[in-house]
């Protein structure tokens, strides 16, 4: 089996087990450190956490923290290399046979909003604490289908199993770009765009928190928000379209918009790991 390793933010691989192996007796690979083999999907572990590979972890390794996220180094800079036209493309392949998910994920999450809203008294309590993990569960749905690796409905409730770091993101993300309104629209959709990437951030590291989600999708987007902007607005015509067909139109349109965001997302890391 092969793996690949980050240690202090530096991604290598891959390697035979029997080669990391060595590097963990060694100590140049610490029970902190994260790996990846193509059997885990999107996830990221610890040495310690990996029962193949903790008992070549000597006693007292790992001092050193564990890289932020696979294909993240702390303080580098993003960039878009793939034209708004080749991401939208990109999306409507990963879509084929799959619209039907995506269309029935975003239903359901209307349908849940609307009987959350719905209900007297606290249902607007209700809507907001499920805002935040329904909206990571459907970050995790669409970067799942972009990324081709099996996405199923059951994702958009994922999202509850970080329920404080998903709800901390909504929330602050809502006071941040709120604060920023409040001296003009401009700045505000300048936060919106900033913030973003976070509940992808926040699916490729189980490990971040809130702030720090909120923060690396803030140098994430640094001279790519005019380009996110863009491409969003590419959308504009569809929606109009979609008003024709009485709203019908906007259930394929999301899962479009969806798909071609988490797109987005590993354009700017594959032009991270190519600067």
């Amino acid at each position: 089996m092969q793996w690949h390793y980050a240690v202090k933010g530096q991604q290598f691989g891959p390697v035979e087990q029997e080669q990391l192996l060595a590097l963990i007796r060694e100590g140049k690979v610490g029970a902190s450190d994260l790996v990846w083999n193509p059997g885990m999907g999107s996830q990221w572990a610890k040495v310690a956490d990996v029962p193949a590979l903790k008992e070549g972890a000597p006693a007292g390794a790992g001092t050193v923290p564990p890289p932020p996220a696979a294909g993240w180094t702390e303080g580098a800079s993003c960039a878009s290399r793939t034209s708004n036209r080749d991401l939208m493309a990109q999306a409507r392949a990963c879509l084929t046979g799959n619209w039907g998910l995506g269309v029935g994920v975003v239903v359901l999450m209307q349908v849940i909003g609307i009987v959350a809203s719905l209900l007297p008294l606290i249902g607007w309590m209700i809507s907001m604490l499920i805002g935040g993990p329904l909206t990571l569960g459907l970050a995790m749905v669409f970067l799942a289908i972009a990324r081709t690796e099996g996405a199923s409905v059951g994702m958009l409730f994922d999202g509850f199993k970080r329920f404080g770091t998903a709800f901390a993101t909504y929330l602050l993300s809502a006071i941040f770009v709120m604060l920023w309104m409040l001296l003009l629209i401009i700045p505000g959709l300048i936060a919106a765009l900033s913030y973003s990437m976070a509940y992808f951030i926040l699916q490729d590291d189980p490990n971040v928190g809130a702030m720090e989600a909120i923060d690396r999708s803030k140098k994430m987007m640094r001279g790519n928000k005019w380009k996110y902007f863009c491409l969003q607005w590419r959308f504009f015509g569809w929606a109009l379209l979609c008003l024709l067909t009485f709203g019908i139109g906007f259930l394929w349109l999301a899962p479009y918009m969806m798909t071609s965001t988490a797109c987005f997302y590993e354009d700017l890391k594959k032009g991270q790991q190519a600067a």
